[in-house]
């Protein structure tokens, strides 16, 4: 992928960027906002509906060494615990016991290694905290820090619950206004929330997929969600998933054959040869080399459809990722 084609800014109009439509002739060029003339009266679109917290931080320990770090999940936040697991970057580890000051307003407390993560005792409410005193991460392949600008488009219009670390991108798209229009044309909304985490940007280092270690991610399907979804296939319409992580809670909560309400972990690593249980289309924003995304987008459309798509895309200059069309 040419790097130039890697978009480092939002469009300002959300609806603006330019949509590719994979279909079984080949792949078409059109815009967003005409997303509405392929959905059908009935059909359902189901989105992602997680908030991003302001996780980066960069603090000191109390010998004085600088640290980084990005909160991966909030594992505890009632009246007595407050507790998160991070990704940590310094020049030594610090010890569990040990304190970090961090953006030079409040101290939190070292806890035991959890696998990759650092387990930090925050002092009070932790998406308080974050609101407060965290920047927005934007993904590691945009080089800007964020700016107010950034933090109103790196959030969904719709976006509700705080705890993601990264937002589910193809929802960017979507304004009041594209949302009004589709649901005067008879187009169901529904949603379901999982919190991005940071590995969704992790490459599979592996040649053989078995051996790759999913990372966990938090989801709920609420009930609703999952009687909208079976009025839509009684209606013989259309299940859409906004975005990979959409896909990823529906199906995750499909594995016994059929969309179950509930809430949980999952590590659903989906590659080609995977049998979709609930989800009939999809939309969803171009994704990195060797990234799991990839291989899910690959297991649905297929292999060589999205060969042939991404390939389109470069030749015709498509704004890759994030930001992207």
């Amino acid at each position: 992928l040419p790097p130039e084609l890697i978009a480092q800014t939002a469009l300002p109009d959300r609806t603006a960027s330019r949509l590719l439509h994979v279909t079984d002739q080949g792949p078409v060029d059109r815009q967003f906002v005409d997303i509405i003339d392929q959905l059908n009266a009935g059909d359902l679109l189901i989105f992602n509906d997680t908030r991003v917290l302001k996780a980066r931080f960069f603090g000191a320990k109390e010998t004085g060494g600088k640290v980084e770090m990005l909160v991966e999940r909030v594992i505890k936040n009632t009246d007595d615990e407050h507790i998160v697991h991070v990704q940590l970057r310094a020049s030594k580890s610090p010890l569990p016991g040990s304190k970090i000051r961090l953006a030079d307003a409040f101290d939190v407390t070292v806890g035991e290694r959890a696998g990759e993560f650092f387990t930090l005792h925050f002092p009070g409410d932790v998406f308080e905290l974050i609101e407060k005193y965290g920047r927005l991460p934007l993904p590691p392949y945009i080089n800007h820090e964020a700016d107010d600008f950034d933090e109103h488009r790196y959030q969904t219009v719709y976006s509700r619950v705080p705890g993601a670390v990264a937002a589910p991108t193809a929802g960017l798209h979507f304004d009041e206004a594209l949302l009004e229009r589709c649901k005067a044309k008879g187009i169901n909304l529904a949603f379901v929330t999982l919190h991005v985490g940071a590995g969704t940007f992790q490459p599979v280092r592996t040649e053989d997929l078995s051996k790759h270690d999913m990372h966990s991610e938090w989801y709920t399907v609420p009930e609703e969600t999952v009687a909208a979804v079976r009025a839509t296939k009684a209606s013989g319409n259309k299940v859409i998933c906004v975005g990979t992580t959409s896909m990823r809670a529906i199906e995750s909560a499909s594995q016994s054959g059929q969309l179950v309400a509930g809430s949980g972990d999952t590590r659903l690593f989906i590659t080609p040869g995977y049998v979709f249980k609930t989800v009939d289309r999809l939309i969803t924003n171009f994704h990195l080399p060797k990234s799991t995304l990839m291989m899910l987008v690959s297991a649905f459309a297929g292999y060589d459809a999205i060969r042939q798509a991404y390939a389109h895309a470069i030749a015709q200059k498509y704004r890759f990722f994030s930001y992207g069309d």
